[in-house]
């Protein structure tokens, strides 16, 4: 069974059930952390009644500076809403490990974004260096892999569809909410990992709701494409796509090619005049709750409630 563990600002904590035990440990980092599983074990068996998790205030369980690296487009439900057909390559961009933020921070919505999008996303925490070359297998994925967490790739829409830029557009502070929990697995339980369920609501209405059997390209496969040109090293953090369900979608295909006709400042300008009139988008005042879990509980990375609110 995974471990579940939480990091407050008073240091680190087991959660089992509604309670939480402290960690006896010195790390300060995600990779120190799990360079101390002796400690995470002995915090898990104690007999000590712990602290009741709703009275903690939970940080992202995935500490930085590190590398945040996403895959794109990479669940079969989501390509079909951005418009693709046929085989679609692996892609992969970089995060700023500066817009990682706690489970229940608000997004922050620059005053220059209108366009705000919501990605939920299920996040592998690295445990061992991933040097250029290597390649992952099924069985291995352990080996590499400590954990998981939730996170939501949070998007600026109108700067990554105008300047073609992923890196800025998804990396403002606050725009890769993690946690609450870092799910450390055992061996045993990464044939679980198809039936983890993403879902993510706004204001309660449900938007995206997938199982990883919806991913193209699975953990072990991306990390053996990752390796081909990125080293991660322990507490580094994959996100692995997004289903369907987004506020974005691919124009239809008879809109989509008159707006190649036209120059690109008034095909951009007819796009987001008609995405104004698209209600899901996020804006101030909205709460994402997001959860990633099997469905027996086995794997279960918690819930992520973040409110929306704009720059001051």
């Amino acid at each position: 069974m995974s471990t579940n563990v939480l990091r407050t600002a008073d240091g680190w904590w087991v959660a089992r059930d509604a309670r939480a035990v402290r960690i006896d440990t010195k790390a300060m980092t995600t990779a120190e952390l799990l360079a101390d599983r002796t400690a995470v074990r002995e915090a898990a068996a104690s007999d000590d009644p712990g602290t009741p998790v709703a009275d903690l205030v939970a940080l992202s369980p995935v500490t930085t500076p590190c590398r945040v690296v996403a895959q794109m487009v990479n669940y079969r439900s989501h390509a079909r809403d951005s418009g693709f057909t046929g085989e679609i390559p692996p892609t992969f961009f970089r995060k700023a490990s500066g817009s990682v933020s706690g489970p229940a921070e608000a997004v922050v919505r620059p005053p220059h974004v209108k366009f705000l999008d919501y990605e939920i996303e299920l996040g592998l925490v690295m445990v061992a260096p991933l040097p250029v070359g290597t390649v992952v297998t099924e069985q291995d994925l352990p080996s590499y892999v400590a954990g998981l967490v939730l996170t939501n790739d949070v998007s600026a829409r109108d700067v990554q569809l105008t300047k073609g830029q992923f890196y800025e557009s998804k990396s403002y502070p606050t725009f890769t909410p993690t946690g609450p929990y870092l799910a450390l697995l055992e061996p045993e339980d990464f044939v679980h990992l198809l039936d983890l369920r993403l879902k993510l609501s706004v204001n309660g209405e449900l938007r995206q709701d997938r199982t990883l059997a919806d991913m193209i390209v699975r953990p072990a496969q991306a990390l053996t494409l990752l390796a081909r040109f990125q080293t991660l090293d322990p507490g580094d953090l994959l996100l692995t796509g997004t289903p369907g369900g987004t506020a974005l979608k691919a124009p239809p295909k008879p809109v989509e090619k008159i707006g190649a006709l036209l120059p690109p400042e008034l095909k951009w300008k007819a796009f987001f005049r008609s995405q104004a009139r698209n209600p899901h988008y996020l804006h101030a005042g909205d709460l994402i709750i997001a959860t990633i879990a099997t469905p027996d509980g086995r794997i279960d990375l918690g819930e992520q409630r973040t409110p929306v609110a704009d720059a001051e």
